[in-house]
């Protein structure tokens, strides 16, 4: 199978697609509907909006990136790796300033899937997804804590940086709400232990229901979603936002990292779910699909979407193995918003709190940190940490940024230690008992091998490169080489200017093919004279030598 074609995964397995299929897609679609229902609504009310804009995104991208998309199973809908971006947008700019992020960001995602750079998220290093991953998931435990506890802010309380939650947590700790507490901790139980008893029914159905007849039945004084939002269970319609140049650019760079982190999200699961299902996607086209649900979700009054790897995960395991399982899911959803969306307003916000406090248990993946801690070299640590430390404290811009910066930095560090010039020894035969196997090099001969990628971080250690007197000849050994930029490029031709300074003949020996390309390009093969690149380490000896008797 073509893994970089541009056509949708649907268009390929319609072809073959029978009964039994279908009724396996719809069986796994209405599942996965049961477990997208409370997620959805708890993933869009700690993106501070409101419940229905949650069900509006798994609808409306959850079935665009379905039907275009480039893997047979994904699921997509609101995650909560987007919960604090969006938050903080809607905080700053408003409901037209997310829609406007949201939109450039799937603008971005449809560009790179033209462009075909799905396979261009692997550099994306390791560590800052997992750090990221890791710092969202302490940001959403610690939003959580005010509704769990049931906490009241006086009016006017600062709540959108994760530290100002914090101060306001510290300074209102006095204000528990011991039943909002109960309903929260009987929640969580329910959570934990119900996969254990029985895994068909989702744990998080089940904690909803309990939630809501605890707080109906026994007249509890907690919080419902229905005190704080309102419901509604109409139909999404589109909406086109004003947009003003000043809006565009105050929001572009937290599209720039929606799109970001939807391309590695959304590619993340493919990856997870092709080794379930033993199967390969598409990842250009799943990018070009993540685009078009995203702006369709935008345009409908829903939030940033992606590729989920637990609904993804869920709709595998009950069977799903097309793109109309989750295609069936958003039906189904849809007939949820309008039959039962009234009575979300019953739900109370301490089980909503006890679902994202496992939301964030399930994705901060504490194991993998601390493995890594342990195991990693200290440069990917300080990624690791530094990517941690900067999602909480500032945002997952910020950690972005710097954290790739940091990356890119230490990684050119390394690549610059490992990279090495160094002068050829010379022996006497009569002294070294492995002469024999060793190099004839003339006297006036003098050779420099170079290990490793030539580039900015390392290119002036050609200026370590030294002669003797009586040296006429200096041999450059580049077998090692695999790549040479324009900045070493230049440290060359530097060297080369010393060497006509002194008139010592320049020669070159097994210049690889990205090095060689680039000496060409920039007229440096011709300066030096193509006879003096030899293709062989002998061959440049041997060239070299006839140079000893020049006068």
């Amino acid at each position: 199978m073509n893994t970089d074609r541009l056509k949708p995964m649907l268009f390929s397995v319609i072809k073959k697609y029978n009964a039994g299929m279908f009724a396996k897609d719809v069986v796994s679609g209405i599942i996965v509907a049961i477990i997208a229902l409370p997620l959805s609504i708890a993933l869009a009310l700690a993106s501070g909006v409101g419940p229905q804009e949650g069900i509006y995104t798994a609808i409306v991208a959850g079935f665009i990136i379905s039907f275009l998309g480039g893997s047979r199973v994904q699921i997509a809908g609101p995650t909560a790796a987007f919960a604090t971006i969006v938050a903080g947008i809607v905080a700053k700019n408003g409901m037209d300033g997310l829609v406007i992020a949201t939109i450039i960001a799937g603008i971005l995602l449809v560009v790179m899937g033209f462009l075909r750079l799905g396979s261009l998220i692997k550099f994306i290093p390791y560590t800052i997804t997992t750090g990221f991953t890791a710092g969202i998931a302490l940001t959403i435990l610690i939003g959580q804590i005010k509704d769990f506890l049931g906490l009241t802010y006086p009016k006017g309380t600062a709540t959108i940086e994760t530290i100002d939650k914090i101060k306001a947590i510290v300074k209102n700790i006095g204000s528990i709400n011991t039943e909002a507490l109960i309903v929260g901790i009987v929640s969580l139980i329910i959570l934990i232990v119900w996969p254990y008893i029985f895994d068909a029914i989702p744990g998080s159905l089940i904690a909803v229901i309990v939630g809501i007849l605890m707080v109906k039945f026994m007249n509890m004084d907690v919080n419902t979603i229905g005190d704080l939002y309102k419901i509604s269970s109409k139909l999404p319609v589109p909406h086109v936002p004003h947009m003003t140049f000043s809006t565009i650019k105050s929001v572009f760079s937290d599209g720039v990292t929606i799109a970001i982190l939807a391309a590695i999200e959304s590619l993340l699961s493919c990856v997870v779910a092709d080794g379930m299902i033993n199967s390969h996607h598409r990842s250009n086209m799943e990018l070009i699909a993540q685009g078009f649900g995203n702006i369709g979700s935008a345009l409908f009054g829903g939030i940033p979407a992606t590729g989920a790897i637990a609904r993804t995960a869920a709709n595998i395991k009950n069977g799903g193995r097309t793109p109309i399982a989750g295609m069936i899911h958003s039906i189904v959803l849809v007939l949820v918003l309008v039959v039962l969306m009234p009575y979300a307003a019953l739900i109370p916000m301490p089980t909503i709190a006890a679902i994202l406090f496992i939301v964030a248990y399930n994705m901060c993946q504490w194991r993998t940190f601390s493995h890594l801690c342990k195991t990693a070299p200290k440069s990917d640590i300080t990624v690791l940490v530094l990517t941690f430390v900067l999602t909480v404290v500032f945002d997952l811009v910020v950690a972005i940024e710097i954290g790739m910066i940091v990356a890119c930095v230490l990684f050119m560090k390394r690549m610059s230690d490992e990279s090495e010039i160094k002068g050829w020894k010379y022996y006497d035969p009569d002294d070294d008992p492995d002469g024999i196997e060793l190099k004839k090099v003339p006297k006036h001969v003098r050779v420099y091998e170079i290990t490793g990628p030539m580039f900015f971080g390392d290119a002036d250690q050609l200026a370590e490169v030294r002669v003797k007197d009586f040296t006429k000849v200096l041999v450059i050994r580049m077998r090692g080489v695999p790549a040479l930029d324009v900045t070493a490029m230049h440290s060359m031709e530097q060297l080369y200017d010393k060497c006509v300074k002194y008139n010592i003949k320049l020669v070159f020996s097994h210049v690889n093919e990205q090095p060689m390309n680039t000496m060409r390009k920039c007229g440096f093969v011709e300066k030096v004279g193509e006879e003096n690149f030899r293709e062989h380490i002998d061959d440049a000896l041997e060239w070299a030598e006839q140079f000893g008797n020049e006068k």
